[in-house]
């Protein structure tokens, strides 16, 4: 389970369109993904179209008469993917903190009664360096830091920065951060110009993913919805689903592989291995390892490989596997080449590489097409005779 924080103390750089769509993001990956609004200007809950008088105020405050737990203000948006809504009295609870004893863990200590409920929790701090952003960043494994290209945000991320390096030396804590450039307009030659200002300062801890200025992003914020919901092909939409994969990239594999049973029972097929023996008449199991037996004899291996020597980790991922990133599809690197081999049924496939994070077609295969992100797809089409 893993808690990020987005935060950046100035406004207007895209960090609660970034929480809320990486949120959802996050979601149509298959992650159990919880949302917190830390903000009192509450927009993540108002861009998801939640207006609610219970919010994490009635969870933290001694002084509300209306005391909750975390569990009874949780709200569904879609499948995998819970809200805490905000409201404008968790402004208060600055000034009610302020004086108590262990103000700096309060964040922490509700999280822990829901933190096994959920893949990903992500927490939209307030647009301050206040107690809010502390606590949020003290109950986090990582930091997410969105940066426009300009040059107030950068001064942005080093305020941020003192707060984060703080939090290590005075509260024993530490976390990972990374930048993620929000709003690039590539059509400004000062967006280039900032972005390699960016680089050149903050080269080890940014982000493959770029986001791009997309008006579908404010279009959808404004009808209350996710950028996903509202167009999944537009621009915004592809770039908050590429920066999911990124995060996905670089789970611990026990956390990144979560097999249902009857996609385990598939994968053992595939691999030629009967399923577990289970207690059921002997005709049954029978039947059954004779269609697994006659499914596995179509199945054709296939190998990939891709030539990025310098690359950290490599998967291929396509239809064949609803896009979706597991460990059948890690590629190992054999020598200056990566190499995985990935059992078939005959078909056309459209499939691409992620290498650290950055989705890339084949650059040995001529068959390719555009697909509807606007970057390209290899083909490959597998058959019997092969």
């Amino acid at each position: 389970m893993r808690i990020i924080s987005v935060a950046n103390q100035k406004g207007g750089c895209g960090k609660t369109t970034t929480a809320i769509n990486l949120s959802s993001a996050l979601s149509y990956n298959g992650r159990r993904t919880l949302l917190i609004d830390l903000d009192p200007q509450s927009h993540a809950s108002l861009g998801l179209n939640f207006e609610d008088q219970d919010s994490l105020y009635n969870v933290i405050s001694k002084l509300t008469p209306r005391k909750l737990k975390i569990r009874n203000i949780i709200k569904n948006i879609d499948a995998n993917f819970d809200i805490v809504p905000s409201s404008i009295l968790v402004g208060t609870l600055e000034q009610e903190l302020a004086d108590e004893i262990g103000r700096e863990t309060k964040i922490l200590e509700i999280i822990n009664e829901i933190k096994n409920d959920y893949d990903y929790i992500i927490i939209d701090c307030p647009p301050s360096l206040g107690i809010l952003t502390v606590n949020s960043i003290r109950a986090s494994d990582e930091v997410i830091i969105p940066v426009e290209t300009s040059r107030f945000s950068m001064q942005g991320v080093d305020h941020l920065l003192d707060i984060i390096h703080l939090i290590r030396d005075r509260l024993n804590h530490q976390v990972d951060y990374k930048i993620l450039i929000t709003m690039f307009d590539s059509r400004l030659r000062h967006s280039f110009s900032m972005m390699s200002t960016i680089r050149e300062k903050y080269s080890d801890v940014l982000f493959d993913t770029i986001v791009h200025t997309n008006v579908k992003l404010k279009e959808s914020a404004v009808m209350g919805q996710t950028v996903t919901v509202y167009d999944k092909y537009c621009r915004g939409a592809k770039d908050y689903f590429s920066l999911a994969k990124e995060l996905i990239a670089v789970e611990e594999p026990a956390a990144a592989v979560r097999q249902e049973p009857a996609v385990a029972a598939v994968q053992a097929a595939r691999t030629e291995q009967a399923p577990e023996p289970v207690d059921v008449p002997q005709t049954l199991s029978e039947r059954m390892q004779e269609t697994i037996k006659a499914h596995a004899n179509e199945m054709c291996p296939m190998t990939f490989t891709l030539s990025a020597p310098d690359a950290r980790s490599v998967y291929v991922t396509g239809s064949f596997n609803d896009w979706s990133l597991d460990e059948n599809c890690r590629m190992r690197l054999e020598g200056d080449r990566w190499v995985v081999k990935v059992p078939l049924q005959p078909g056309t496939y459209k499939y691409q590489f992620i290498v650290d994070g950055r989705w890339r077609e084949d650059p040995a295969n001529p068959r390719q097409e555009r697909n509807s992100f606007g970057d390209i797809n290899s083909l490959l089409e597998v058959s019997l005779n092969a």
